[in-house]
């Protein structure tokens, strides 16, 4: 079918650079012997470096039909430990998800450095007090969202929202200790982090860190 000179969006795609970014130079072999150490290493290289929210992950589940889902988060804290902590509402579908099968990943991508972090282990809520914390951290605004409940829920009527979220604003503004019984921190432990830094001859670096009791096994991947 003649399409007029215009092009296909398979071509529009394939024109598309796959690995526009700069990556560093990574000297693969002094690795360091955990995951964690390397994750800050390429964590404060992707700030400095003005990676815009870097901080921003894909969290993906499965739901009760073990169906697959995804969606963005904010990684809130990686402990000394090693794991990889987020926060949501109880009401959510991930929160749902994560209490019926808490095996999990965590996806970062940072395009202008051309480096990606693949977190696979099992999500573990934290305590109340860790929890009431973080939701307090957080800003009044989003606070009062929070309060408002009905994560997830079909929005009916546009405007009653808005009239609920402006109280929970005044609510937060008269009482800054104010917390959600349904916030809740969830910290994932992992089982294997793959570090993977792109190349544009498609060579692409691939390290993986897989658990074996209480270290780690550094393995090195093809692309």
């Amino acid at each position: 079918m003649d399409n007029g000179g215009m092009q296909t969006f398979r071509e529009v795609l394939r024109a598309v650079p796959s690995v526009a970014g700069q990556a560093p130079d990574f000297d693969w072999p002094s690795a360091p012997a955990t995951p964690h150490e390397l994750f800050m290493a390429w964590f404060r290289h992707a700030l400095a470096a003005g990676v815009p929210e870097a901080h921003a992950t894909t969290l993906s589940t499965v739901d009760g039909h073990g169906a697959p889902d995804a969606r963005m988060v904010i990684l809130k804290d990686v402990s000394d430990e090693g794991n990889f902590a987020f926060a949501t509402s109880d009401e959510s579908a991930k929160a749902q998800q994560l209490a019926g099968n808490p095996h999990c990943a965590l996806t970062l991508f940072w395009s202008p450095v051309a480096r990606s972090i693949r977190v696979r282990g099992t999500a573990h809520r934290a305590s109340a007090a860790e929890s009431s914390a973080d939701f307090r951290a957080r800003h009044p605004l989003a606070r009062a969202v929070a309060l408002t409940g009905a994560q997830s829920s079909v929005v009916a009527d546009q405007a009653a929202r808005r009239d609920a979220i402006a109280r929970a604003e005044s609510a937060v503004r008269e009482d800054a200790t104010i917390v959600s019984p349904l916030w809740s921190v969830w910290s994932v432990v992992p089982e294997s982090v793959e570090f993977w830094q792109g190349d544009p001859g498609r060579d692409h670096h691939r390290l993986r860190y897989l658990r074996t009791g209480p270290g780690w096994e550094l393995q090195r991947l093809a692309c």
